[in-house]
């Protein structure tokens, strides 16, 4: 892991009067710039050739328009990496800010040991998302005391309706979810879906299998900083899954005609803001908080500015409560979120999750903190 000394000795030669904010492009990549600009951030978006038309063409800046004022095209987005391009983002005094596809797409290894570029937020901690390494996202939740959905290591121990959540043969960053309640539907699906090639045999062998929670499903996410040592409920999203939706928008007469041609998906293709009553909002709080804590001693420094935890709100009886099934340990995919009214009642206007990490930024430069948000 690239030590805090060597994070210190980079910004030594850094101009912090003329800081640019960096991401890959993708993901969430014009929520940070246009949050970077409005805090009057320079910002460079490092593409891979084929598909950097968004950054270098539509929204790039020209004069008072746009939010894309640098574009560095590579290969493939594992370049990042290469001597000549972390090169180029030292020189503009690059900070970059990780998001999922910092880590579908490049090697953890590298990222953590050969990527010389001050990171916001924690460089080693994002790896604990997956599912398959010690003190993962599992971990961390039993340990804070996060009601999770019942796991089942066994599937011939299934007795309840489950999901199983497998990774694609085609696209390994994304899940081919199928459902079962017993351990026999379990096999028949796994054999279908086996044959025709959608999963393969050793990511079945890895597939988490987790009790279906039936409720509303809500992400919460928040922003702990570090300077102040509080936490923010930016906003509240959910999921647009293809071709799940669509199917929803059916009748159900349409529906079973439909099902006998076509198996239901969960590929995310969008979010959409909702809110919650206002009596949950202390239960989230107590969430955030308590995984804030978790992360830090179990991945210190922990959480350094955006985090989301994704789960449902079950019914109770006695009460409604949330069950947290998935943790994003960097800035959602989800710019829609300042739509939702929470980040409003603390700051007095909406504030994204892109301008939010930039306002820490500015404020880190302004009172010479830097390091502390850094890695």
């Amino acid at each position: 892991m690239i030590k805090k000394d060597a994070i210190k000795k980079i910004l030594e030669d850094y101009d912090k009067e003329d800081l640019a904010i960096g991401t890959l492009g993708g993901h969430s990549a014009l929520d940070v710039c246009r949050g970077a600009k409005d805090l009057g951030f320079r910002t460079v978006v490092v593409c891979q050739k084929g598909r950097e038309k968004t950054y270098a063409d539509y929204y790039k800046s020209e004069g008072d328009k746009g939010v894309v004022d640098e574009v560095i095209i590579v290969d493939k987005f594992s370049d990042i990496v290469k001597k000549e391009v972390q090169e180029k983002l030292r020189k503009l005094n690059t900070i970059f800010v990780h998001s999922r596809y910092f880590w579908v797409y490049c090697n953890f290894n590298e990222i953590e040991n050969r990527f010389f570029v001050p990171i916001f937020g924690t460089r080693g901690m994002v790896k604990a998302e997956e599912r398959d390494l010690p003190k993962n996202q599992y971990y961390l939740m039993e340990k804070a005391g996060i009601k999770t959905p019942k796991i089942f290591k066994d599937p011939k121990k299934i007795d309840l309706l489950v999901i199983v959540k497998v990774a694609e043969a085609a696209r390994g960053y994304e899940r081919a979810f199928f459902f079962a309640s017993s351990y026999e539907e379990y096999v028949a699906k796994s054999k279908e879906l086996l044959a025709e090639k959608k999963i393969t045999p050793d990511a079945l062998k890895k597939a988490v299998i987790e009790e279906f929670i039936i409720g509303p499903q809500v992400n919460l996410n928040f922003f702990y900083s570090p300077l102040t040592e509080k936490l923010e409920l930016l906003g509240t999203d959910t999921r647009r899954q293809t071709n799940i939706d669509g199917l929803l928008r059916l009748t159900a007469p349409q529906q079973l005609a439909v099902l006998k041609h076509v198996k239901p998906q969960y590929i995310e293709s969008g979010h959409y803001a909702v809110t919650m009553k206002e009596s949950l909002l202390e239960k989230a709080f107590e969430l955030g908080e308590k995984f804030v804590k978790v992360a830090k001693k179990y991945h210190p420094p922990g959480i350094i500015g955006p985090f989301a935890l994704q789960g449902a709100v079950k019914a109770g009886p006695p009460k409604e409560e949330f069950v947290i099934f998935d943790v994003s340990m960097r800035i959602p995919g989800s710019p829609g979120i300042s739509y939702t009214p929470y980040s409003g009642y603390l700051h007095g206007e909406d504030i994204s999750t892109g301008k939010r990490i930039a306002m820490e930024i500015k404020k880190a430069a302004e009172q010479n903190r830097l390091l502390e948000i850094l890695t």
